[in-house]
């Protein structure tokens, strides 16, 4: 089986707010984003099919074939549009990015010729994504930033060992990175407010736990959890998702991207 993805972009305005509830509701769920004047995004949107190749062309489907589903269905009914005055579905369900990919994936599914749909994920931002499979499970992913010290050193190596391994990163005095940090969340979405979890809600646990304790800190001499601990980028995964686990009943993954060439990533 190969998988296949096509990407295009899309601008569109909407607003966060559940009609029926009061100023009050609406801002302290979905703070800026419940102006009732709305707000809007460049969109990114990733389409991945599946299939298998065929003998005589190669190919598993023809990309102009996904272009012309996807653009047109993306063109007609969503590019430089105001979601909830203009689209039917958004007059009825708040426009999340979790119900636009919701949405989305109900309109492609069986209409890409050639192949099955695997996989469509929907950034809002740099820092905000959803992405959904089959089934009714639709993941978010939120994405941030924290620098830390560190240095690479095992005390169950030698010194000679200890420098063979890592290298400059062994460095007595240690060394920095800008990390960012994905933060995946799964489940079905709330009927009412459209959406996998409270992002105010989540920031404020991420930001609690692990924000607070990691940034502008050396992880070997001012945390408790790397005392003991080799504060590798795999080690450092898997300790984000022992702190924020019992928090985030829905957590599915952590992705840690240590720089653009090292990305680790712990599903628990």
């Amino acid at each position: 089986m190969i998988y296949m993805s096509r990407k295009l972009s899309f601008s569109a305005a909407h607003v966060i707010r559940v009609p029926s509830w009061s100023e009050e509701e609406n801002r302290r769920l979905f703070g800026f984003c419940s102006n009732p004047h709305g707000h809007g995004h460049d969109f990114t949107l990733e389409v991945m099919v599946s299939g298998k190749v065929n003998e005589r062309s190669g190919i598993v489907v023809n990309i102009k074939d996904i272009d012309h589903v996807v653009k047109n269905l993306v063109n007609e009914e969503l590019d430089g549009k105001f979601l909830n005055r203009e689209h039917p579905f958004f007059r009825e369900h708040v426009p999340t990015t979790e119900n636009i990919v919701r949405y989305l994936w109900n309109s492609l599914e069986g209409n890409v010729p050639d192949s099955e749909l695997h996989k469509i994920r929907l950034w809002e931002s740099p820092f905000l994504y959803s992405e959904k499979e089959k089934g009714s499970m639709i993941k978010l992913t939120r994405k941030y930033h924290f620098s830390t010290v560190h240095r690479l050193h095992s005390e169950q190596l030698s010194a000679e060992e200890n420098r063979k391994i890592f290298g400059k990163c062994n460095n007595p005095h240690g060394h920095g990175h800008n990390y960012y940090l994905d933060v995946t969340v799964a489940g079905e979405l709330d009927p009412i407010t459209g959406m996998v979890i409270n992002l105010a809600e989540l920031d404020q646990i991420v930001d609690k736990i692990v924000l607070q304790k990691f940034d502008h800190k050396h992880l070997n001499l001012d945390t408790e959890e790397f005392k003991n601990l080799n504060p590798t980028s795999e080690n450092l995964a898997i300790v984000i998702w022992n702190l924020l686990s019992p928090h985030l009943p829905n957590l599915y993954k952590i992705g840690l991207w240590e720089t653009e060439k090292n990305y680790f990533e712990y599903l628990g």
